[in-house]
C-alpha cells in the first residue's frame, strides 16, 4: 500500500489534514533497509478544534445510535478492513513485521471490531442506558426505589497507541468507546504511524463511519492535555515513565488508564519435567513469545521460571527449537520467520538493555549482540547494517537473582531463565517483577497451579495455565482477547484494556438513581413493579410494535391438590422427600409438610398465561433468575401476574425479544415465586385478533 507522499495526513473534523510546507517532521524508515517510508508532522493543527469536533459532531452522531446500532457498524467496519488487509500486510512489512506478525496485529484488531459488534449486540439492550444491578426498594411500600445505571461519558476519548500493534492496540480501544458512545481521537506513535492511517482511511472509504467519531493525529501532541476537561478519557500505551508523566499532566476529572511495560513471567511446573507435553508446550511458547513482533510485545515472556533441575534442559530445548524454526530477516524474504525490531533507535536501546543485565550477572545462554547475519529482501544472506535486526537472546542468571532482572526490559527478543526450588520461591519470583500483565504456568499438577495462583493473582491482570488438555487450542501467553481483560498492577499500569463489556463501561459514568417505580420505569425503559399497568388484552397477541412495557397479564387461579403433586412427581421421577413423605417434609425447617414442586408451580404459570393460538410469539427464549419463595401444599391456589419488562428489537432480525416479569401468588398473595419469562416475538403479525377474541381474554 506504497503512498506517494512526503508528510503523513492526520484525519481531523472529517476530513484530512497537511501540516504547512516546510513543518518541522520526523522521518520514519524501513525497518530492514532504513529507507525513508514517510514523515510524521501534526505541527499546526488546532487540537482545541479537533477535541471540540469530537465533543459536538462525534457525540450527536454516536448520541442518535443505540448500542445495537454501534455494534452492527463495527461490524461493518470489520467487514471493511477485512476486505483491504492484504494491504496492510504488505504495509506492516516497513515495519520488521512478518506475516504471522501481521496476524497478530491486522487480524487482531479485526477480530476485536467483530468480538465487540457480536458482544454489543448480545449482551447490551437496544437502548443508550445500562442497568448496574438490582432494584433497591427504599420504602417499605415500594414507592421509593433506587437503581444504578450507566449512561455514555460526554467528552472525547483520547487513546495513545504505541509503536508495535498500531492495529490491534488502537482497535482495542476504539471498539468499547466507539460501542460505549464516545468519539475517539487516535494518536499513532511515529514509527509505525503510516499503518494507523492506512485503517483509518480505509474506514473513512468505507463511508460508514458517522461524522466525527473518529480522528487521527499524525504527529506529536504536546498541547493536547491543555484542552481536556471533564468528561474526557485517556487511554496510554508505552512505558511506564512515560505514563507517569502524562497522568500527573490530566487534568482533575479527567479518566486516565494505562497499559505500560511488564516484565512477564512464565513458570515451568515441577511436574513438567522433559518429554511431558506441558515442557515442550513451555518451551514452544517462550520460542513464540521470543520471536513473534521481534519480541516486541507488551505481553512477551521475559522471565522464564524453571526448576533448577530443568534449566539445561530448557536452554537445550529452546536452542533447538530456535534453530529448526526461526529465520531472521527481512520479512518480504519467503522464508523470515522474524523481522527486525521497528527502528534503529529501538534496537540502540534493546541492546542497551541487555547490556545492563549482563552487568547485573547476567550470561548470555544464547543468541549475542553482535550485528546477525540476516536473509535479506532478494533472498540472500548477510549482514545488514541499515537494519534494526537482533538475535533471540536467553540470559541466565544464577540462584541469587538480582533486581534488575525484574526491573529492565529489554523489549526485543529477549528473556532470562531464573532457577526455583519451591512453588513458594516461584510465586516470589513473579512477585518480584511488580505487576504484570500476563504470568503463564505449564503444569498438569491441580496443586502447584492452585498454589501459584493464590501467590500470584493479585499480581497479574491475567493468568495462563497451559497443560496437554489446552495446549493444542490456547490462544497462548502473549495473545490477549477482547473477550477478557488486558491490563495488570503495579507496573503494568493499573488499567484494564478489553475485558468484554467491562471496557465498554469504562467509558460509562455509574450513577445512582432515585425516584417512583413510574420515574424509573420512563427513565430506563424497563417496567418497576408498582408502575403503571395495562390489561386491554392478552399481551401475547401483541406483536412488538403494538407491545409496550407494563402490559400485563393477570391470570386465574388455579387449586394444588396432593394428587397433582404425586402425578408430578411419579411423571418426572423427581420424588424428593418433600414431595412424597409427610413426615420427614413437616420435620424439613423450610416446609410445613408435603409441598409442589417448584418447577410444577411454574409449568401451570406457563398454562395459566399461555395464549395457546399462533401469534406474534414466536418462541420462549428461557427463563432467568427463578427463584422459590414461599412453599405451595395441598389444597392451596396459586395464579400468576406477567407483566411486559423490556422490548428489545433486534435491527437485523424481524422480531425482538421481550422480557417478561413474573410473579406467581398463592390465595394468601403471598408471593410463591418470581423470574423473568424470555420470549422471541415478531416485530409484526397480520393475525390480529377480533374484537370478540379481545374481549374473550379480558373476561379471562
Amino acid at each position: 500500500m506504497e503512498r506517494q507522499v512526503t508528510v503523513l495526513p492526520s484525519y481531523v473534523r472529517d476530513g484530512w489534514w497537511m501540516p504547512q510546507p516546510g513543518a518541522a517532521a520526523t522521518t520514519v524508515r524501513d525497518a530492514s533497509t532504513g529507507e525513508v517510508v514517510t514523515e510524521v508532522s501534526a505541527e499546526g493543527l488546532d487540537l482545541a478544534a479537533v477535541l471540540h469536533h469530537a465533543r459536538t459532531v462525534g457525540q450527536a452522531s454516536l448520541g442518535a445510535l443505540s448500542f445495537h446500532k454501534r455494534a452492527l457498524l463495527l461490524k461493518e467496519f470489520a467487514i471493511a478492513l477485512t476486505a483491504r488487509k492484504e494491504e496492510l500486510y504488505a504495509l506492516s512489512q516497513h515495519a520488521g513485521a512478518t506475516v504471522r506478525d501481521s496476524l497478530s496485529d491486522v487480524d487482531g484488531g479485526i477480530g476485536v471490531l467483530f468480538t465487540y459488534a457480536s458482544k454489543g449486540r448480545r449482551e447490551l439492550p437496544n437502548t443508550q442506558v445500562v442497568l448496574d444491578g438490582p432494584v433497591e426498594s427504599l420504602a417499605r411500600d415500594g414507592s421509593f426505589l433506587g437503581r444504578h445505571v450507566f449512561t455514555r461519558l460526554t467528552g472525547v476519548a483520547v487513546q495513545i497507541n504505541a509503536f508495535n500493534f498500531p492495529m490491534w492496540g488502537a482497535l482495542e480501544k476504539f471498539a468499547p468507546a466507539f460501542l460505549a458512545g464516545v468519539p475517539s481521537v487516535v494518536k499513532p506513535a511515529t514509527p509505525t504511524a503510516y499503518v494507523a492511517e492506512a485503517w483509518v482511511r480505509i474506514l473513512v472509504e468505507s463511508g460508514a463511519l458517522p461524522a466525527g467519531t473518529l480522528q487521527l493525529v499524525s504527529g506529536s501532541v504536546p498541547t493536547l492535555f491543555e484542552h481536556l476537561r471533564l468528561g474526557d478519557l485517556v487511554g496510554f500505551t508505552g512505558s511506564a515513565g512515560t505514563a507517569a508523566f502524562l497522568r500527573d499532566a490530566a487534568p482533575t476529572g479527567v479518566r486516565f488508564t494505562s497499559e505500560t511495560d511488564s516484565i512477564n513471567a512464565s513458570v515451568l511446573g515441577p511436574d513438567a519435567v522433559p518429554g511431558t507435553p506441558e515442557f515442550d508446550a513451555f518451551v514452544k511458547q517462550l520460542m513464540v513469545e521470543l520471536t513473534t513482533k521481534a519480541g516486541q510485545k507488551c505481553t512477551a515472556i521475559r522471565r522464564a521460571i524453571v526448576p533448577t533441575a530443568a534449566v539445561e534442559s530448557v536452554v537445550e530445548a529452546l536452542r533447538a527449537k530456535i534453530a529448526e524454526r526461526v529465520v531472521v530477516g527481512d520479512p518480504r524474504a519467503g522464508a523470515v520467520t522474524m523481522g527486525p525490531l521497528v527502528s534503529l533507535e529501538q534496537r540502540d536501546e534493546v541492546l542497551q538493555a541487555v547490556r545492563r543485565l549482563m552487568d547485573a550477572g547476567g550470561e548470555l545462554l544464547l543468541g549475542g549482540i553482535d550485528v546477525p547475519e540476516v536473509v535479506r529482501a532478494d533472498g540472500t544472506t548477510g549482514p545488514a547494517p541499515d537494519g534494526a535486526f537482533v538475535a533471540p537472546m536467553l540470559l541466565g542468571f544464577d540462584a541469587a537473582a538480582p533486581d534488575e532482572v525484574h526491573e529492565i526490559e529489554a523489549f526485543g527478543p529477549v528473556a532470562s531463565v531464573l532457577a526455583y526450588e519451591t512453588a513458594a520461591e516461584a510465586a516470589d519470583l513473579v512477585r518480584r517483577g511488580g505487576g504484570s500483565l500476563v504470568t503463564s504456568v505449564a503444569t498438569h499438577d491441580p496443586a502447584f497451579a492452585t498454589e501459584m495462583l493464590v501467590g500470584t493473582a493479585a499480581w497479574n491482570g491475567r493468568l495462563l495455565f497451559l497443560d496437554r488438555d489446552d495446549a493444542r487450542t490456547s490462544t497462548g501467553h502473549g495473545a490477549p482477547v477482547p473477550h477478557l481483560v488486558h491490563g495488570g498492577p503495579g507496573r503494568a499500569g493499573g488499567g484494564e484494556e478489553l475485558g468484554g463489556i467491562r471496557a465498554v463501561m469504562h467509558h460509562m459514568q455509574r450513577t445512582a438513581v432515585q425516584g417512583s417505580p413510574a420515574m424509573l420505569t420512563a427513565l430506563t425503559g424497563v417496567w418497576h413493579t408498582g408502575a403503571a399497568a395495562r390489561s386491554d388484552r392478552h399481551p401475547f397477541r401483541k406483536s412488538l410494535a403494538e407491545l409496550a412495557v407494563g402490559d400485563q397479564l393477570a391470570s386465574a387461579s388455579r387449586p394444588v391438590t396432593l394428587d397433582d403433586i404425586e402425578t408430578f412427581a411419579r411423571f418426572t421421577g423427581d420424588t424428593f422427600y418433600a414431595h412424597m413423605d409427610e413426615e420427614a417434609a413437616a420435620a424439613n425447617p423450610f416446609f410445613p409438610g408435603r409441598v409442589a414442586h417448584g418447577y410444577l408451580l411454574v409449568s401451570w404459570a406457563a398454562g395459566l398465561f399461555v395464549d395457546p393460538d399462533p401469534g406474534p410469539v414466536l418462541a420462549n427464549y428461557g427463563l432467568e433468575n427463578l427463584r422459590f419463595v414461599t412453599p405451595v401444599s395441598p389444597d392451596d391456589q396459586v395464579r400468576v401476574v406477567l407483566t411486559a419488562k423490556q422490548i428489545t428489537p433486534r435491527e437485523t432480525d424481524e422480531y425482538g425479544e421481550v422480557r417478561w416479569d413474573a410473579v406467581i401468588y398463592n390465595q394468601r398473595d403471598e408471593t410463591v415465586a418470581t423470574y423473568d419469562v424470555l420470549t422471541l416475538v415478531a416485530k409484526e403479525h397480520a393475525g390480529a385478533p377480533t374484537e370478540e377474541r379481545a374481549v374473550e381474554h379480558a373476561d379471562a
